[in-house]
């Protein structure tokens, strides 16, 4: 990672940033798309919305599936030809199913490649598999938790979220509009240590797809007044009538100004921006629940084992109350984690 990346938010303008680090590029054009296939499941709303997408932009799409059973593996006792055997007609199973979902897709002109692997668990697989292909887009699909009517994020989602170096789109079991809204979730403040390009990235991603899709973009970011609020009292030493409306107002100028240069440069018109004083899990969800949106698209950042752990327990909050379809953005500079990359033995 460059060295320049370090830097803080506040030290450097964020064209600067921009001219820095190119935005974009690898974004730009979307060759390859994977499409995680569930073999348990008949209806596959992920592969339908990458198929949609791949048809749009002209990309190739990839469907996988990603099996592995413990009783088969050889784990449990010693390995045996009768084991390999029945672990190659599973996987033999699979492809076969591949291609008949691919057959549709292929008479209607679209490039279609299939794989099944034999791979545990279920995310290094896709992990692996998507760096292996080099994925432009990875598509999977989520489900409803049987206790709540509403599509929740899995254990192999959120796991997803974190390692898999390609952009992230996890679907929803719902229908996808004809002129979807995609809701790009910018931190033009670098908050959270979250580099400044990758606000690009987001922006960039979002235009392309909708521009495709024919499609609009809502740029997106939220401030809490009560930080501002909180940090000035943290900082009184003497008991001093501080003044509070002042403080967001001041905020709000800083976020604003901000907000306005990332979405000017990217030309997101000024009634498609939404600058939001409120928690982010409260007001993101109600700005997608509003607008209707079909995709929101924000970044994560993971660096360590800890930022991992704070990455999710904080967007737990906002992306499993998100009443529509998830894209996630790394950082170009972001790599599959080394423990991931390298493959395990069946």
């Amino acid at each position: 990672m460059p060295a320049a990346m370090e830097i803080r938010s506040g030290t450097i303008p964020q064209i600067l940033l921009r001219e820095l680090f190119p935005t974009g590029a690898a974004m730009q054009k979307i060759k390859r798309i994977m499409c995680v296939i569930d073999p348990t499941t008949k209806r596959q709303h992920a592969m339908e919305r990458a198929a949609w997408i791949a048809g749009k932009v002209g990309a190739e799409l990839e469907l996988f599936v990603c099996y592995y059973n413990e009783y088969l593996s050889g784990d449990r006792l010693f390995d045996s030809p009768s084991l390999e055997k029945a672990r190659k007609e599973v996987i033999d199973g699979h492809e076969k199913r591949l291609e008949k979902i691919a057959e549709p897709l292929r008479a209607g002109g679209m490039v279609v490649k299939t794989a099944a692997v034999w791979d545990h668990p279920l995310y290094e697989g896709v992990v692996r598999h998507a760096a292996a292909t080099g994925a432009d887009l990875v598509f999977k699909d989520t489900h409803h938790h049987s206790v709540v009517s509403r599509a929740l994020l899995t254990n192999t989602d959120w796991h997803l979220i974190r390692s898999c170096a390609a952009p992230l789109w996890l679907v929803k079991p719902q229908e996808f509009p004809k002129d979807p809204v995609f809701i790009a979730a910018i931190d033009p403040m670098n908050e959270h240590d979250k580099p400044a390009a990758l606000d690009d990235e987001i922006l960039v991603l979002s235009k392309t797809l909708a521009e495709t899709c024919h499609g609009t973009v809502r740029a997106f970011h939220s401030y809490d007044p009560r930080i501002a609020v909180a940090t000035a009292t943290a900082n009184a030493y003497i008991p001093v009538s501080l003044p509070f409306d002042e403080i967001e107002k001041q905020m709000r100028e800083q976020h604003e100004k901000r907000f306005n240069e990332i979405t000017a440069f990217h030309e997101i018109a000024d009634e498609n921006s939404h600058l939001v004083a409120g928690l982010t899990h409260e007001e993101l969800p109600a700005l997608a629940k509003e607008l209707g949106s079909a995709v929101v698209v924000l970044g994560a950042v993971a660096r360590n084992r800890w930022k991992r752990l704070f990455i999710g327990a904080t967007a737990e909050r906002t992306l499993d109350h998100l009443p529509c379809d998830v894209l996630v953005v790394k950082p170009d500079w972001f790599r599959t984690p080394p423990e991931i990359s390298k493959e395990r033995a069946a």
